[in-house]
């Protein structure tokens, strides 16, 4: 490989990664829940490792985890559906709150245009058909999205199961790759592998919930319906880099607009989730997740799009990790170092251009980049 031309290790290097692509596109039915699963393993593996030095018979061991995540992640969902029950509940109001602000925004495009609120309603009606017909396909669409995630969860307990009963296998076959000289390195990386995904996985289950209390209790308070609902939904979608907040504020907008007839909720919701949102990324995470990789925000941004487009809403949410590992592997492989600085927020500290050090593959001065 070191004999070959500069370009053919590039090429190589670059049909490398639209192969991987390729093979995560195509087979994201099968490979994405494998992910899943190898991530929560590894969040697991403390609680195994607990039961397995305390004589508790292997199978037990790795079952009690299992468990132990299903009465969290049920906790989780019974949560969400009792904050849905209450909106669906409170639907009659909704649609009356919904006709005020449609009026209110029809009055104000008549003064602003020439369309009269005859005008506007002919124009909706016209096209009725047409967001029926959207609707119809989105409905099937989503009920494919939902046996699919139906097959997705029953074969995530599995999927753990075996990782977690063959990760010795799992790691011979992972020595064998390299020459005895690399060993040491390899297991530095599976170290530092095991660490980041469990500090970023671990990290993100305490920022959900500390983002609900704060969000949800906040607006309680403060008097905003159906404010834990909207707290637990910008929570999740905060875990997106970057997009998921903004999807948030805005189905936090929506939801205060539906329950209430004045403007003022609307700029109290934005206004605390500004606030919470503040003190999570500056004060909060940092200090919970401190020595996770740190990913540019460039790349957080294009592995989100990347991982949406591949596998949905899984990719958008298994992206970071994915990016991370990646990170961590590159950093320590001479050939591929130049992609770990690449996924990287360590700027240099002086322009390539001009110090010569700075090209070099050593480590150099770094400033800070931009983190969420």
């Amino acid at each position: 490989m070191n004999s070959l031309p500069l370009t053919v290790k590039r090429s190589i290097e670059l049909l490398g990664i639209v192969l991987i692509i390729t093979i995560l596109s195509i087979g994201k039915d099968i490979i994405m829940p494998i992910i899943l699963a190898f991530f929560i393993s590894i969040v697991l593996l403390p609680v195994y490792r607990f039961n397995k030095k305390h004589k508790v018979p292997e199978a037990l061991a790795i079952v009690v985890p299992i468990l132990l995540l299903i009465v969290i992640l049920g906790s989780i969902i019974w949560f969400f559906s009792s904050q849905v029950s209450l909106l669906v509940a409170d639907f009659p109001k909704i649609r009356s709150n919904v006709n005020i602000h449609l009026k209110s925004l029809s009055n104000w495009i008549s003064t602003i245009s020439s369309y009269s609120t005859k005008e506007q309603v002919d124009f909706i009606n016209k096209n009725a058909n047409d967001l029926l017909g959207i609707a119809g396909k989105t409905a099937s669409g989503a009920a494919v999205t939902l046996s699919g995630l139906f097959v997705f969860v029953g074969l995530l307990p599995i999927y753990i199961y075996l990782i977690l009963f063959y990760k010795d296998i799992l790691l011979r076959f992972i020595f064998m790759w390299f020459a005895i000289d690399h060993h040491p390195r390899v297991k530095e990386a599976i170290y530092e592998t095991e660490s980041i995904i469990k500090n970023y996985l671990v990290g993100l289950m305490i920022q959900v919930t500390y983002m609900t209390i704060l969000v949800g209790g906040i607006l309680m308070l403060i008097g905003i319906k159906h404010a834990f609902l909207i707290g637990v939904i910008f929570a999740f979608l905060n875990l997106i880099p970057y997009i998921g907040a903004l999807l948030g504020n805005v189905i936090g907008a929506l939801l205060t607009l539906t329950s209430s007839t004045e403007l003022w909720p609307v700029v109290t919701v934005l206004g605390v989730i500004a606030a919470v949102q503040f003190l999570d990324n500056n004060i909060l995470m940092p200090r919970i997740v401190g020595s996770k990789v740190k990913i540019n925000a460039f790349f957080s941004i294009l592995g989100v799009i990347i991982g949406g487009n591949i596998a949905g809403v899984s990719g958008m949410f298994l992206s970071m990790p994915i990016i991370a590992v990646l990170k961590v592997i590159f950093d320590r492989t001479d050939m591929f170092r130049q992609w770990g600085v690449l996924l990287g927020d360590e700027r240099p500290a002086r322009s390539p251009m001009t110090f010569p050090i700075f090209r070099k593959k050593v480590p150099v001065t770094t400033k800070p980049g931009l983190q969420k």
